[in-house]
């Protein structure tokens, strides 16, 4: 067996977790699991509801809620059970389940913002367990909201260690908004999620986040003997064409309870169905017998700061048994080999599988691959047949409970000593509050204190006006040479933003969320404020800095401006001017939206185009943007396209950059030569944009998992239909009889250079500019057709192009909307006003 090569493990922790998931220590003594049958509630009903096989419970008449102030509400649309009811909390809320013996226990939370007289899609609250004797606890979601484009649940898996006695799920609304749940499960899980010997004062929680059947289809809880969801792995895949699917015509498994070198036998089905086993991902004829074999790799969207769990679930059904050797990596490291002339599984459709932990290491992807060993003796080739992938939630520790008021249903009970308490307490509260609006009058004119959930926490060595950016550094220089008129205080974004209400929130991130606020000056503004760091690791930091950065040095009209940044204590705030029209992913799915016509949507490709290729060769020295996508292309009042959201963005000379980088970016856009490679060069920032032309026409996302697995990934998709002259045939039907067969012809071939697979075949942003200038040329100067004339199909090869000049200022490195912004005081407050956020959650 080979060893472990270059592979950031933490052994004691491993051990442990490896250990967790062994049948063979434990005897297989899960062969005589069964399946649970309590502790299924069915949240906000007075009804029982059946889901899989599963009755869940009403939670009105189970006795596990404890609520002072919660409302049952139901879905005014047709849902299926159990999502047709949801409960609603107004404050901090719990489920209480009284647990009869110690082990690892699966926890499930359904959500489902389905449409009724509250609009459940603008919660946002916390989720916390305390699920031992100690009172300790873990914070499961935070600042969770259960908005959801697809409108399909939300379903929510961890697997923790849970002690005898009572176990506890909070419920805790963000400031004035609320918390739902539409279902609970909670039961023991099978003997290999058990740790033997957890002796730890704090209990075992990992969150499930990836559960994927390779080379298969999706399949439901059906199909699962304990209820869970797996999907399909093509949408991880980095190259598609490295890769097909395997699957036999029809074969019974042979599961084995053997154990060997760390390789465990799936010796019965809660491990994973035999779906799961019954089909693989192997290694096209195309890269069979390459002087370097061409791994598989499965690119995983993860948290930066967080180690991770990862089973990988082999079964050999493609033989000849024992020929088939292959090495496993992660993000290029060696972490085993599969196979070889010793191996225990060496025989066909006997399933097996292996454990291990990894960090990201800052990164926010984790790839996992299979390459074939270098072994002239043995077939070359590799497979896989399925994947999960459980983040550890590793703390802060939640040391006791949230105090709550536990009014239980069922109990009419009333105690003396309670009714007394709550009118001394009544009384005690309208005195305090008389002192208050006193003590207000007072001091009107003095500093605003903080009033919201996010209290700053006490930063290292500072005072109230610490400022974080002169602690660190984002190209190891401190960033205290910063232009101080850009600071703004807490204290007026507090006054801006109405304290951050809800009602004022226009976007959501990775980073933090946008509301939309105005400044003592009257002048309107989106703030964008970063989550707070609660585990001191400093997540979002660089991101701060590097936007302060680079917008403080650059100046375009096609790029956003900055108005100003917070860094007191533990804030990290940045502030942009307003933009009226929203973001251009907006304007292509919202149906709630006017349509944008194609002449519009060549003007937003050449504003966006103009912008990048300015950060590319411009006075700021060349920076790469690094998450190029439809919702950081802003539109202003005259629908003037500015790029935004330059938090991950890297700086330098672009003729020498060839930086070696973690992956970052969003799926769908990120350029899959970054991706294996790792090394980032602006040809990357090309790639992206290829994804958002193919958007910008055809009007669908860059990845839509509900669509058939060839048209899942628009780049593939899109390209494949170009390639078979079927392009117009996915163009967005609502321009489909705007658009000059040249102009479209002109645009596509722009997207397609842009998304080549080698980055030197593809053009420079200086290049794809003049391209789209082109295709817009075209469009002006087309001559009117009838409807029935529009197809590229019957579009003349003997059509004359306009005689079109090349100017040099397309592609020099400065025009007239390009400047250099050494300072805040050269800002024109009269410019176009825009925002940077990020609208949807599935990036970073």
């Amino acid at each position: 067996m080979e060893s472990f090569h270059n592979h950031k493990i933490h052994i004691p922790l491993f051990s442990l977790l490896f250990f967790l998931f062994h049948f063979s220590s434990l005897h297989f003594i899960s062969l005589a699991y069964e399946q649970p049958h309590k502790y299924f509630v069915n949240c906000g009903s007075k009804a029982d509801a059946n889901l899989n096989g599963r009755v869940f419970t009403a939670d009105s008449s189970s006795g596990f809620l404890c609520s002072e102030k919660s409302r049952a509400i139901e879905s005014t649309n047709q849902s299926p059970s159990p999502y047709q009811t949801a409960r609603i909390f107004y404050n901090q809320s719990y489920y209480e389940f009284t647990i009869a013996e110690n082990g690892t226990f699966i926890v499930r939370l359904h959500f489902l913002a389905f449409s009724s007289a509250v609009n459940l899609s603008t919660a946002l609250f916390d989720v916390l367990a305390f699920p031992n004797v100690s009172n300790s606890g873990f914070k499961l979601l935070s600042n969770f909201t259960a908005k959801n484009s697809s409108n399909s649940p939300l379903i929510k898996e961890f697997f923790l260690g849970i002690d005898p006695g009572t176990f506890k799920i909070y419920f805790v609304p963000q400031a004035s908004s609320f918390a739902f749940v539409n279902a609970i499960e909670v039961f023991l899980a099978p003997a290999s999620f058990s740790p033997e010997n957890y002796n730890s004062s704090l209990p075992l929680v990992l969150h499930s986040i990836y559960r994927v059947n390779v080379g298969g289809q999706k399949f439901t809880p059906d199909n699962d003997t304990i209820w869970r969801n797996w999907e399909q792995d093509d949408r991880f895949l980095s190259n598609s064409n490295s890769a097909k699917d395997s699957q036999p015509s029809s074969q019974t498994l042979i599961r084995q309870s053997v154990e060997s070198d760390g390789f465990v036998g799936a010796d019965n089905d809660f491990i994973a169905p035999d779906l799961v086993y019954l089909t693989a991902k192997v290694m096209t004829d195309s890269t069979k017998g390459l002087p370097n074999p061409f791994n598989i790799t499965w690119s995983f969207n993860v948290s930066a700061d967080a180690r991770h769990l990862v089973r990988v679930h082999f079964c050999d059904i493609i033989g000849p048994p024992g020929n088939v050797v292959f090495n496993l990596y992660s993000n290029g490291n060696f972490i085993t080999k599969v196979g070889g002339p010793d191996f225990r599984f060496n025989s066909l459709y006997s399933p097996f599988y292996y454990d291990f932990v990894l960090s990201s290491n800052g990164s926010e992807f984790i790839n996992i691959s299979i390459g074939p060993s270098i072994d002239t003796t043995t077939i070359n080739n590799t497979f896989l047949n399925g994947l999960e992938m459980l983040e550890i939630i590793e703390g802060p520790a939640l040391r006791n409970p949230p105090a709550s008021v536990c009014n239980k249903k069922g109990s009419k009970k009333i105690k003396v000593g309670l009714v007394v308490g709550s009118v001394i307490g009544g009384l005690s509260l309208i005195c305090i509050l008389i002192v208050g609006i006193l003590f207000g009058l007072k001091y009107r004119n003095a500093k605003r204190v903080e009033t919201s959930e996010w209290s700053p926490m006490p930063a290292v060595g500072g005072g109230s006006n610490h400022s974080r950016l002169t602690d660190g550094t984002i190209t190891g220089s401190p960033m205290n040479y910063l232009n101080l008129g850009l600071k703004i205080s807490f204290a007026e974004l507090q006054q801006a933003t109405n304290n951050f209400d809800t009602k004022l929130l226009i976007g959501e991130g990775g980073f933090g969320n946008v509301y939309r606020g105005t400044l003592l000056n009257g002048r309107n503004v989106a703030v964008k404020r970063g989550k707070r760091d609660e585990k001191g690791s400093g997540q979002g930091l660089p991101e701060f800095q590097t936007e302060i950065m680079v917008l403080s040095k650059i100046r375009h009209r096609h790029l956003v401006s900055l108005i100003g940044y917070c860094d007191e204590r533990s804030e990290m705030i940045l502030v942009y001017e307003f933009m009226e029209k929203g973001s251009l992913r907006d304007h292509l799915y919202d149906s709630n939206l006017p349509r944008l016509s194609w002449k519009q949507r060549l003007e937003i490709c050449i504003g966006a185009a103009r912008g990048l290729h300015y950060l590319h060769t411009g006075a700021a020295g060349g920076i790469i943007h690094r998450d190029v996508k439809s919702t950081n292309i802003l539109l202003d009042e005259n629908h003037v396209a500015k790029v935004a959201d330059f938090g991950l963005s890297r700086s330098g000379p672009l003729d020498e950059t060839h930086v070696s980088t973690n992956v970052k970016g969003t799926f769908g856009y990120l350029d899959p030569e970054y991706i294996m490679s790792q090394q980032l060069t602006e040809k990357s920032d090309v790639y992206s944009f290829g994804v958002v032309l193919l958007e910008v026409l055809c009007a669908r996302p860059a990845i839509d998992t509900m669509l058939p697995r060839d048209e899942m990934n628009l780049a593939e998709w899109g390209m494949l239909c170009k390639k078979k002259g079927l392009l117009e045939q996915i163009v967005d039907s609502s321009i489909k009889n705007q658009i000059d067969p040249s102009s479209l012809r002109k645009f596509s071939e722009t997207a397609e250079k842009c998304l080549q697979d080698d980055a030197n075949d593809r053009p420079t942003m200086g290049d794809v500019l003049w391209d789209l200038e082109y295709a817009f040329q075209l469009q002006q100067t087309a001559k009117h057709r009838e409807p029935h004339e529009d197809s590229t199909a019957n579009a003349s090869s003997a059509f004359v192009l306009p005689d079109v000049q090349r100017f040099p200022s397309v592609s020099s490195t400065i025009n007239i909307d390009d400047q250099a912004l050494p300072g805040y005081d050269e800002l024109d407050t009269t410019e176009v006003e825009v925002f940077s956020q990020l609208r949807v959650g599935d990036a970073r």
